[in-house]
């Protein structure tokens, strides 16, 4: 048996937290490249980011638990103008962003961050986070 690649991340704590998903439900999984990744993250694009990978034999569930996931991720980012799900999680586009692009090849090693906001693609809304939901 051995273990395939289903999903790739950048961040390495959006990468714990799937992994954390997958443990949970019994799907016997590992991330690939999550030290490397983490403590150079302009290695990270070059590794192809920190990937998740599952047994092959557990992969149709694990697809099916992926999707699952992802629809319910899906169902929480809503518009908070229009009420629409077609909402992702963006760098912001302009002049500032530019800028800090410019800054950070200038600089060198340090990365400055640039802007990112949630954009709904329905109604053309921008903003800053999604409200919590109460339990």
């Amino acid at each position: 048996m051995e273990f395939i690649p289903i999903k790739s991340f950048d961040s390495y704590i959006t990468a714990n937290i799937w992994f954390g998903r997958f443990s949970e439900e019994g799907i016997n999984c590992y991330l690939k490249d999550e030290n490397t990744a983490t403590i150079n993250p302009f290695l990270g694009n070059a590794i192809g980011g920190i990937k998740l990978c599952v047994r092959d034999s557990q992969m149709e569930t694990a697809k099916a638990m992926l999707l699952q996931f992802e629809n319910e991720n899906k169902q929480l980012q809503k518009c908070l103008k229009c009420g629409d799900a077609n909402v992702q999680y963006i760098s912001q586009p302009g002049p500032i962003n530019w800028l800090i692009a410019i800054a950070t090849w200038f600089l060198g090693s340090y990365a400055i961050s640039a802007k990112e906001v949630y954009h709904c693609f329905s109604c053309g809304y921008e903003f800053d986070e999604i409200p919590e939901v109460g339990f």
